[in-house]
């Protein structure tokens, strides 16, 4: 028995757009504690929008939610870290062609 596959297209659809892929790599960024209030500054989009983000990215094991207080820690999982690896080759690749 194979892998089990994510939805057909769920991760392109997600990451063919800014926010969700400027988010995972913010996660990814540093050793500090995750916010959703204060990525949602990082990236620039509102919260409501960076909590529906997460959330998808929570239903594709991209990152785990942990309870501390009143509010929600971030978390990246190890499949979350190599997509997000992933995208930052991307960007280098798109920013190093673009500088010619």
């Amino acid at each position: 028995m194979g892998k089990k596959k994510i939805g057909k297209g769920k991760l392109e659809k997600l990451f063919l757009h800014e926010k969700p892929a400027k988010l995972l790599t913010k996660i990814k960024e540093g050793n500090g504690t995750k916010y959703a209030s204060i990525l949602s500054k990082e990236v620039d989009c509102t919260y409501s929008h960076c909590i529906r983000i997460l959330q998808e990215m929570e239903s594709l094991k991209l990152v785990t939610f942990q309870k501390g207080g009143r509010t929600k820690i971030i978390t990246m999982t190890k499949f979350g870290e190599d997509i997000a690896f992933a995208l930052e080759n991307v960007f280098r690749l798109f920013n190093r062609s673009s500088d010619k």
